[in-house]
């Protein structure tokens, strides 16, 4: 649990776990979702766990009511900070206060933190660890500052005055200046937001906390984005490619809004400490949550010397608020606000406005007078609803950040040649003028997408886009209107002619991008063929390419070739490509020339490779003579395959709906298997879980009694096949299962998900159902 709790959620969560219909777990409205929640747990006994409580709040208002009508014998645990939340709760007593790190034990993770190998933690155990226990004392045994100290040395380095100065600063963690500030700034952003790391270096620009050379502010914003990820100050989303997403633990967030207490503030609508320090504080920055829209404009109108104005949520707005109070803002995020006419229209008197995050609808009476905020660096807007950009954001010379729906730009674009970040860029004609040759000029452009590419009648207005001049592209999308309906297939009334596959093709052969790319995106392309700069020994040469992903190809026939030889590429992923029906030898084959032929691995940092919505491919043909290749040696994640074998570092696979796909063979790592909807497979390897999903088999794999013994098998499968297994030992199936130490079978009953369960465990012997008369026969 977070700090600031969304009822709604909460109540989904618990709905979920209790085992409620699917359709009463995706309500959205409270009132309904709480009677559900009551008939869910009626009389039955429960063991609810609420981890890092930080008010009693969502229990006393929200969670206590429902949960009285379990059964008896019920339980709920609670983990928090604050002794006071565990009384409030009228938690049982003697409370269990969780013992802190003793010291060698602190010593112990902290090595862990600094050192890359056991060969240097004895080194440092035998140089530093008298300074080391030091600091460990500072940290009084809790592990997130052992933590944070970790990542802190880790990129000081292991000399002694390294170390002995990290001691001596101990007090502020982080060293002063842009750090600082940045680290601090952090602290304002609630977790349950999604900030990109792009939007939040625009938010430190802004702001000013970076210095040095204008060209280079966002590799500045960068560069402390990562340390901060380094120090283990905030932590990357997982869910999210290049760290471009991370988090601040609510315990390093409160240390952090502590030290920035007298200059910043975090309010909630339910917190009444902080709506008084609006009354009588004035704040430099001010992040405002809220779910409902109790918390009123007028609340915050007082605070005249902010600087930033973070507000996520619903806010009371009424006519005639404004934002004219707010003259020294230089940073403005809105989001998931009723944003009004009256604060679009004093938008504009903003004059020291730098940045610029909103949710409109009404784009173009927010743009009208846009081109007067002269000093405008981020603009980004959301909105369903697209709009013609005005010929005024030509006039705004110092813009660095463009994200906005638009169907067209005006002439003269070319002028904002201090862009760095330019998303949804239309392609357009107008006679002999096209819209990609605005692009010319701006060669400070670090990320770039374009859509619409249909739309370039000739190469020649491609070529004038000079996207290969551009030295400072790392990520590109070229994207144009997809083909595909929402089966994968070709839509037949927007059917592709020869002309228009020829005409797309030579466009993005002219859109070569810069070879210092490292992530590319490809979306609705639908000529025959990829452009050439993906196909042969051309894309050998992105050497820093990372990420490549391709979705909707309608027409193309086959994967690029020779991204197996690139050395940097962890991510490859096809999405909706329905005419692909084989893969050959040559998607894995190293060029003779190719540098990488010396370390004779095909794709060999490759981490993650998902070919998802491929629904003719039939067969992957590996070449003989690949065998002696060593292929994909650091891929850990594979998904949607028609036939496995030869990945020797694969730990996860996950296979659906590939009816053709008979046996998975050399996988050595293999931890974990999840297989759904695969009727003719014959054979998987050993491993330890393996997750089976058919709702249409009539009896377990014969696989499972012959060569598998998975510690963990977990089943979703039809009532009918459940109330075999239910039977136990007198079950046809029991042979299939009885050598498994942990077994958790699952059946549906209409939109009630996992209602009938069978649980076996084989040592100590356990066998447990809700089946009616499967019991006895056990």
């Amino acid at each position: 649990m977070t700090q600031e709790v969304n009822e709604v959620e909460l109540l989904r969560t618990a709905l979920k776990s209790a085992g409620a219909g699917a359709g009463d777990a995706r309500d959205s409205n409270k009132t309904l979702l709480v009677p559900a929640l009551v008939d869910a747990i009626r009389n039955k006994r429960f063991f609810l766990v609420l981890d890092d409580v930080w008010s009693e709040r969502a229990w006393d208002k929200l969670l206590k009511a429902p949960f009285s009508h379990g059964a008896a014998g019920s339980r709920v645990l609670l983990t928090t900070l604050h002794d006071g939340v565990a009384r409030g709760m009228q938690a049982a007593y003697p409370l269990h206060h969780v013992d802190k790190l003793n010291p060698e034990d602190a010593w112990s993770l902290l090595k862990r933190q600094v050192a890359s190998s056991e060969m240097e933690e004895l080194e440092i155990d035998d140089t530093l660890k008298d300074i080391g226990m030091k600091i460990i004392d500072k940290c009084d045994g809790l592990p997130l500052a052992v933590k944070v100290m970790g990542g802190l040395l880790r990129r000081r380095g292991r000399r002694r005055a390294d170390w002995e100065q990290v001691l001596q600063d101990f007090i502020r963690s982080v060293p002063p200046g842009e750090l600082n500030d940045c680290f601090l700034h952090y602290s304002l952003l609630p977790n349950n937001v999604v900030f990109f790391d792009n939007m939040v270096i625009g938010m430190w620009i802004s702001e000013g906390f970076l210095h040095g050379d204008t060209n280079d502010l966002e590799k500045l914003g960068q560069d402390c984005y990562k340390e901060l990820i380094y120090r283990n100050l905030i932590e990357p989303d997982a869910g999210y490619a290049d760290e471009r997403v991370s988090s601040m633990h609510d315990v390093v967030r409160s240390f952090a809004q502590n030290l920035a207490r007298d200059e910043a503030l975090v309010v909630s609508f339910r917190d009444e400490i902080t709506k008084g320090a609006l009354k009588s504080q004035k704040f430099l920055r001010l992040s405002v949550e809220t779910n409902h829209d109790e918390f009123g404009w007028k609340i915050i109108q007082g605070q005249k010397s902010l600087r930033t104005l973070i507000v996520i949520g619903e806010l009371k707005i009424n006519p005639g608020d404004s934002l004219i109070n707010f003259s020294n803002l230089r940073t403005l995020h809105i989001q998931d606000t009723n944003y009004t006419a009256s604060l679009v229209e004093s938008l504009h008197q903003l004059k020291h406005l730098r940045y610029i995050f909103v949710y409109c609808s009404d784009i173009a009476r927010l743009l009208r007078n846009i081109g007067k905020l002269k000093l405008l660096q981020h603009l980004e807007i959301m909105s369903e609803n697209y709009v013609k950009l005005p010929d005024c954001i030509v006039k705004l010379g110092q813009l660095r950040f463009l994200n906005i729906p638009v169907t067209s730009i005006p002439r003269r674009f070319s002028r904002l040649t201090n862009l760095r970040n330019l998303f949804m860029f239309p392609a357009q004609a107008d006679g002999d003028w096209c819209s990609l040759q605005e692009l010319g000029p701006l060669t400070q452009l670090q990320e770039l997408s374009l859509k619409n590419l249909e739309n370039v009648p000739a190469t020649s207005l491609a070529t004038k886009a000079r996207l290969g001049e551009k030295s400072h592209l790392s990520y590109l999308r070229l994207e144009c209107s997809s083909r595909l309906g929402e089966d994968g297939l070709v839509e037949d009334k927007n059917g592709v002619s020869e002309e228009e596959q020829r005409r797309t093709e030579e466009v993005l052969d002219e859109l070569t991008p810069p070879l210092c790319l490292e992530n590319i995106d490809i979306v609705g392309y639908f000529g025959q063929r990829l452009p050439r700069w993906m196909t042969s020994r051309a894309a050998s040469a992105y050497e820093r390419l990372t990420i490549v992903t391709v979705e909707d190809l309608a027409c193309c026939t086959q994967l690029p070739d020779s991204l197996c030889q690139l050395p940097c590429l962890n991510v490859f992923q096809v999405a909706r490509a329905p005419v692909i029906k084989r893969v050959g030898p040559e998607f894995v084959t190293m060029q003779p020339s190719s540098s990488q032929r010396r370390h004779g691995h095909a794709f060999p940092r490759l981490k993650a490779m998902n070919l998802l919505g491929m629904v003719e491919w039939e067969e992957w043909e590996w070449d003989q003579q690949l065998n002696n290749v060593p292929a994909m040696p650091a891929l850990e994640e594979l998904m949607q395959l028609k036939s496995v074998g030869s990945f020797a570092s694969l730990v996860k696979l996950e296979l659906s709906n590939t009816p053709d796909l008979e046996r998975i063979t050399f996988v050595p790592r293999l931890q974990k298997l999840v297989i759904a909807h695969c009727p003719t497979m014959m054979g998987v390897p050993a491993l330890q879980r393996l997750h089976l999903e058919d709702y249409d088999m009539e009896q377990l794999p014969r696989y499972l009694q012959q060569d598998v013994s998975p510690r963990h098998l977990q089943l979703d499968c039809s009532l009918e096949l459940l109330t075999s297994i239910a039977l136990g030992k007198s079950s046809p199936e029991w042979s299939k299962l009885s050598h498994v130490q942990h077994v958790k079978a699952y059946a549906d009953q209409g939109d009630i998900e996992r209602k009938w369960h069978v649980f076996y465990t084989r040592d100590p012997y356990s066998f447990e159902t809700n089946i009616d008369n499967s019991s006895s026969s056990s």
